[in-house]
């Protein structure tokens, strides 16, 4: 087979995205992710599933940390076509514990949604969070908007959003074309022009201060997505942050933790160190 990007075949592109594969254990951390986010969100139970939009899956869950303070935004991943935001609960237990409101947007999956709806969601839940959050005790003018692998995507797709402070976006993708050509693609069904269109890379950089954040163990290409949104953005505020010894996986226990390496980055935006 001949190479179709940066050298790769087909099938080791397609190797080159897959996490899940990439960290034999993932399954056995995602199902334990799960168990703390249940627990998480029974000890949370005020605001769950608030309505954004009129798709199903156009729900926030919002978790007050009982007091007048920043919040943060956070997107799942799941590469656009998987998971919940319920799986990721647990990830509001370090901002909580420093006082910092959370709120976990959903979104519709692909191929029901196109990319170019997602980010269009995700978009409306900030304004709605831009609308509502007062009412919990969150500062609609200080919002940090994060996500994870697709999330980290979305993050950035909406930095400029108003009210949107900084972003911290974690273990993303930044530019498009390779996922255009790889496995998957096969839901996403994006075009040229959505890679240009949907490309953080390839798009007016915003001004706010973005940390990218990614693990030392993850799959080059991983990282690399970061590094080259990194140098692109070398002249706007914000900085990359390698943590090593993590994969796609183990990365997430840093938000978890109040003590957690994402969890400092989050204060430091916030401000609160």
């Amino acid at each position: 087979m001949s190479a179709i990007y940066r050298g790769m075949t087909r099938a080791q592109l397609d190797a080159a995205y897959d996490n899940s594969k990439g960290v034999a254990n993932s399954s056995v951390l995602m199902a334990d992710l799960d168990r703390r986010s249940a627990e998480l969100r029974a000890a949370y139970p005020d605001y769950l599933n608030l309505a954004y939009g009129p798709a199903p899956r156009n729900r926030i869950d919002y978790f007050s940390s009982g007091r007048p303070g920043p919040l943060l935004i956070f997107i799942h991943g799941g590469y656009w076509q998987m998971r919940h935001k319920d799986t990721f609960s647990a990830l509001a237990a370090g901002p909580l514990a420093h006082g910092i409101h959370v709120a976990m947007v959903g979104y519709t999956l692909a191929p029901e949604a196109t990319l170019a709806q997602i980010v269009a969601e995700c978009r409306r839940a900030v304004a709605w969070l831009g609308e509502h959050a007062p009412t919990f005790g969150g500062d609609a003018e200080h919002m940090i908007v994060s996500g994870w692998s697709a999330g980290g995507h979305l993050a950035a797709m909406c930095l400029d959003e108003p009210g949107v402070h900084s972003g911290l976006a974690i273990s993303g993708i930044y530019d498009l074309e390779p996922v255009r050509m790889n496995y998957l693609n096969d839901k996403l069904r994006l075009t040229p022009a959505d890679e240009r269109s949907l490309s953080p890379l390839h798009l007016p950089l915003s001004s706010k201060p973005l940390v990218l954040a990614y693990g030392g163990a993850e799959l080059p290409e991983l990282q690399r997505q970061s590094e080259v949104f990194e140098a692109a953005r070398a002249h706007l505020p914000g900085h990359i942050a390698c943590l090593p010894g993590l994969n796609h996986f183990t990365i997430l226990d840093e938000f978890v933790s109040p003590t957690g390496a994402l969890t400092r980055k989050v204060r430091k935006l916030a401000a609160l160190i």
